[in-house]
Parts: structure tokens; sequence; C-alpha cells
């Protein structure tokens, strides 16, 4: 018979989630280049209408959480990931800021809200998120969103670098990512606590790693497609 493995204290689960960034999209090949000025427009343009659709269903993922939260404190916190996305008639979201991205790299609100530009695969990816959101405990759904662990520090190399490596793009596109840089770490905070509360036992805890990779399998993923699409020229039924 198998003994019972031993549970990693906190600071060592929180140590192994920390540990999943170098599969963070920030290391894939096509964030690379970007970040380095050796995307063309048309690959930004592409990057910026796909991550649209990922933009809108980032709330939708979390009104499921909630719906399937019976913590009131819980939901108390957790709805302001909504209102970020979503905004409030005083003040726009992280969606409406997104829009203003797709505008400053030269796409029209239609072409981007018609999801026209998204890619199957990019869609496929997406959808599965969301479906495991609903389908999962609010619990094993907030670990997975940990991916924003990693989140400040793409955001500001954003910040740092493309004003200078893409002259082109309007100012006014840069809201998003400056919101972001205070609300992914708020919201960081809480979901990371969350997890380390809950996935207690060595079994519970090696589970939360495979949630928050199949997170990180999702994001990574929507770049290989958009790498066939922009870079290597092929996208869907490309041959056909």
């Amino acid at each position: 018979m198998s003994k019972t493995k031993t549970p990693w204290t906190r600071e060592e689960f929180e140590a192994k989630l920390r540990g999943k960034e170098k599969y963070y999209h920030i290391n894939h090949e096509f964030h690379h280049l970007m970040n380095e000025g050796g995307l063309d427009k048309e690959s930004v343009q592409g990057w910026v209408a796909n991550r649209f659709y990922y933009q809108t269903t980032i709330p939708i993922k979390d009104s499921a959480i909630m719906a399937n939260c019976p913590d009131r404190d819980v939901r108390r916190q957790w709805v302001q990931r909504i209102i970020d996305h979503d905004g409030l008639e005083s003040e726009e979201g992280g969606i409406e800021a997104w829009l203003q991205l797709s505008e400053a790299v030269g796409l029209s609100r239609q072409e981007t809200t018609s999801f026209e530009h998204v890619l199957p695969g990019v869609r496929f990816a997406i959808d599965a998120y969301l479906n495991f959101a609903r389908r999962a405990t609010w619990q094993e759904a907030a670990c997975s969103s940990l991916t924003e662990l990693f989140a400040p520090k793409i955001h500001q190399k954003r910040l740092d670098n493309w004003p200078e490596i893409y002259p082109w793009i309007d100012q006014k596109g840069y809201i998003y990512f400056r919101k972001r840089l205070t609300e992914a770490r708020r919201d960081v905070e809480h979901g990371l606590q969350i997890t380390l509360d809950y996935f207690k036992t060595r079994e519970d805890q090696e589970r939360a790693l495979n949630l928050l990779q199949f997170k990180l399998d999702i994001l990574w993923t929507m770049l290989d497609c958009m790498w066939m699409a922009y870079i290597e020229k092929k996208r869907p039924f490309h041959n056909c």
C-alpha cells in the first residue's frame, strides 16, 4: 500500500504555483516577437482581435464562478472582476478599453465586436475554458484563474516597449494595460488565498497545479493558433 504524500506547507505550495510562470504565454515565441517589435501591423491586429474574444469571455466566466459559489463574502469580492471588465454606467471597463486598443491598431469596432477575425482554434480554446468554469467547483475555477499571478509583468512590458517599437499605435490604446496593473494584483491576492486555503492535502495541491496548467495550456494554444495564422501565414483551410 502506498503511503499518503505529505502536503506541502503553505509557502511551498505557493512557490509551486508561482513556478508555473515558465509556462505562461509571455514565453511563447509569438510574444517574444511582439515585445521585440517583430510583428507586422496585420499580426498585431490579429492578436488584438483574437484576444477580444477572450476579454468578452472573462466576465461570463467570472459570473459562472459566482453562480457556483454559495459564499456571500467571496461573491462580494469576486463581483469586482465582472465590474472591472463590463464597467458601470458611470465608468467604462476593460472591454471598452480593449475596444479602444482595437481602434488604436486600426481595427473598426464593428469588425472587432463581430469576432470576424477570431481563429477557430482560438475560439475553441476559449470556449473550452468557459465550459470548464461552468462545470467545475468554484474553488477549482478560481484556482485556474491564477495565471494572473504572472500578468502584471507582461502589462508593464507592453507599456514600456510598445510606444517605441510600434509608434503607429495610438496612445489611447494603452488604457487597458494601465488598468490591469493594479486590478490583476488585487485579483491575484484574492484568488491565491482561496487556493491556498482550499487545496489542503497533497493530492488536492497537485490537482491545483494541474488546474493552473490547464489555463496555461489555453493561453499557449491561443498563441499557437496565431503563430500559424500570422507568422507561418497558414490560416485555417489555407490549402483548400
